[in-house]
């Protein structure tokens, strides 16, 4: 299980602030953004001002909208390494929430975050159990493989669900509304690799 403080780790990571600095940048307001992406306002107003911490799917719609990998998020620098090793306790994780009350039902860490340009974005992923009427369905661009190495994990796409089990795994096309949710009293946790299109 994941005990990094992660309010601590997302405070760090200065998400929101590297998020509204890209978009002052490139001369852009949030209804820019918001068009580009599909998001309300109000949300990435929230995230600008690191209310709250975007899940995922969300980062990548915007960091599409701003021309960087997901992984620029998660750096302190820029290096352009050919190899990047990340430590254990180098960890950078995510409780992530969505529109400030509703979890999304899952923390992530970034396992590559120091190497700026890459097609691939590998997370470690830690899903929580939920009801399935508060399931948060989720898509973005892309294609998605998840490998479960812990607990039960049930994939929901709008009409159709997978039970995971671990060594289990799942490739599927993010565009698509899907959702997951661990089934056990226990988190389930996975390797997860986004490619998103660019």
């Amino acid at each position: 299980m994941i005990t990094v403080d992660i309010k601590h780790e997302v405070k760090n990571l200065h998400i929101g602030k590297k998020i509204r600095e890209l978009r002052k940048k490139a001369g852009l307001v949030l209804q820019d953004i918001s068009n580009q992406t599909g998001l309300s306002k109000p949300l990435l107003s929230q995230i600008e001002k690191e209310v709250i911490s975007p899940p995922i799917a969300t980062l990548l719609k915007i960091s599409k909208a701003l021309n960087v990998s997901i992984g620029f998020f998660f750096q302190d620098s820029d290096p352009e390494e050919k190899v990047a090793l990340v430590r254990k306790d180098e960890s950078k994780v995510i409780d992530s929430r969505h529109f400030g009350r509703e979890e999304s039902g899952y923390y992530y860490e970034a396992l590559a975050y120091k190497k700026s340009k890459k097609n691939m974005e590998p997370f470690l992923v830690e899903f929580k159990r939920q009801k399935a009427d508060k399931l948060t369905y989720f898509s973005h661009e892309g294609e998605e493989f998840i490998y479960l190495l812990e607990g039960t994990l049930e994939f929901r796409t709008e009409n159709q669900q997978y039970v995971l089990h671990p060594g289990d795994s799942l490739y599927f096309e993010s565009s698509i509304p899907h959702a997951y949710r661990a089934l056990e009293r226990r988190n389930a946790k996975a390797l997860t690799v986004v490619y998103p299109v660019r």
